[in-house]
Parts: structure tokens; sequence; C-alpha cells
């Protein structure tokens, strides 16, 4: 082949290439998660514009998937060991959200005739599950400086809620990955659907922040959760792509039993 030939070759190969990645419309993102006791889990999420599905291999067989529905806002979880998925529409985690906060409302009461010692074991138990009286109010961020999270140099910062560190976040702007803050859309949709149930669990939501919105700016690419002043686990981002995913990513498997959440285990329907 000829010097001209070559280069006209390897330019076709270049454009081709750029085309394909222009074409790509979903992105996948692979994240390691480290507990305080060492476990580590790793994670892959496939986002596309109005959807979303997170996976988590713990080892030893045990896979979880999330898949989210943003058009339609349901939220499916998939169980593959069990062959088995539950669905959880925006009017289950509204209802679940009510009863929730009935109880919680019914457990402070019969709190205030406890003895004192009773009361304050009752407190601790609830505060380590983000249930503690002002565990829903907002996280607020400060920016603290600037830290290196493999390849990326990034934004650090950390939150606190009612005087006390809960989180800490390095983040990038998603320019400098390839992307913009509208392909993560669809993550805003579901930290917004998730913390009906959960609110004190949006700190640990994956999502792009804006300092108006959320009081951090960018992509965490490392995320680490406090639980009473110390580290519970640390979440960070080991690559990122531009992808096309196939139909079956989103869908529950053939064959799969649906459970009913609101009805308790062992109560499947096909």
């Amino acid at each position: 082949m000829t010097p001209r030939r070559t280069l006209a070759a390897l330019s076709a190969a270049m454009i081709l290439s750029a085309a394909t990645i222009e074409a790509a419309d979903g992105i996948l993102i692979a994240q390691k998660t480290t507990s305080s006791t060492g476990t580590t889990t790793t994670h892959q999420s496939q986002i596309e514009k109005t959807r979303m599905r997170a996976e988590t291999d713990g080892g030893a067989g045990r896979k979880m998937t999330m898949i989210f529905d943003g058009t339609a806002q349901v939220m499916r979880t998939i169980d593959d060991a069990a062959k088995s998925y539950t669905e959880m529409t925006k009017a289950d985690m509204e209802k679940m959200s009510a009863q929730m906060a009935g109880a919680m409302t019914q457990m402070q009461e019969q709190m205030k005739n406890m003895p004192p010692e009773a009361r304050k074991r009752m407190e601790a138990m609830m505060a380590g599950r983000g249930a503690a009286a002002g565990a829903t109010a907002p996280t607020e961020y400060k920016k603290v400086g600037t830290d290196k999270v493999g390849k990326w140099t990034c934004d650090k910062y950390e939150g606190t809620r009612n005087g006390e560190k809960v989180s800490e976040l390095c983040t990038v702007p998603p320019a400098s990955l390839g992307f913009t803050a509208s392909d993560f859309e669809v993550t805003r949709q579901m930290a917004e659907f998730f913390s009906k149930l959960m609110p004190q669990g949006a700190d640990q939501m994956f999502r792009v922040g804006s300092a108006t919105a959320n009081g951090f700016s960018g992509l965490p690419v490392r995320t680490v959760i406090f639980r009473n002043g110390a580290p519970s686990f640390t979440s960070e981002i080991t690559d990122v792509s531009r992808q096309n995913f196939p139909e079956s990513l989103f869908t529950v498997p053939a064959g799969y039993t649906k459970r009913d959440m609101m009805a308790g285990r062992g109560r499947g329907r096909q």
C-alpha cells in the first residue's frame, strides 16, 4: 500500500471511529465501593436519556440489578439468584413513605415515655439508620480544595447535616469526561424518586450536582459516606465511556417471577 493510500485508510478509520462514538447515546460507568471493614463490591451503571440500569456484584454469585424508567417513574429490582423481581411505582413509593412517616411519629411518641437510658439507646439505633429527628435536613456542602482520584483531578467538598460531617465528594465537570450535565438527567430523577422513601439516602445516590440546586458542582468521581463521624464506605468511578446498549439490558428476563414488595416476601405472581 502506498503512503497516500495508507494515510487515506487511516483517515477513513478515524472518521468511522469518531462517527461511532458520536452515535453512541448511552454512558457506561464502572464503580468500586469499599466498606470500612474492607469489603469491596463492583458496580456498573448503564445510563440513557430516560432510563438507567445499575448492577452490583458482591462476589460469591450475589448480583442485584436495579432498572429505573424515568418516563414511567417505575423502579424494578431484579434478583437473578431467585429469578424474581419487584416493581415500585411513584404511587407505591409515596405510600411507603407515608407509612414510614406514620410509624416514625408513633415511635417518637412512645419514646417520650421510655426511661432515659432506653430512650438514649433507641435514639442511637435510629441515628444509625438515618431515621433520627433532623435526619431529613438537607446536606450542606463546602468546597475544601482539590484531590486526585484515579486519572482525574477533582474538586473536594465536605457535606454536613445539622453540624455533623456526613459525606465527602470529589467532583469533575462532565465536560472533562466528554459529557454534558443533561446526559445524566435521569440520575437526578432517580435520586428524587428514591429520596421520597429515604431522604437521608440522597447523598449516596449518583448524580451530577449544581451549586444552586445541590451545593456542589460536577460529577462525583469519589463519594465517601460517614456514620457517627467515621467513614462508612467509599465509592469511586474506575472507568466511564460512551456506548450503545441493547434493549434487553432494560427489561426483566423472561420467566422471572414478580414479587409484591408491598405485600412482603413469598407472595409472588407471574
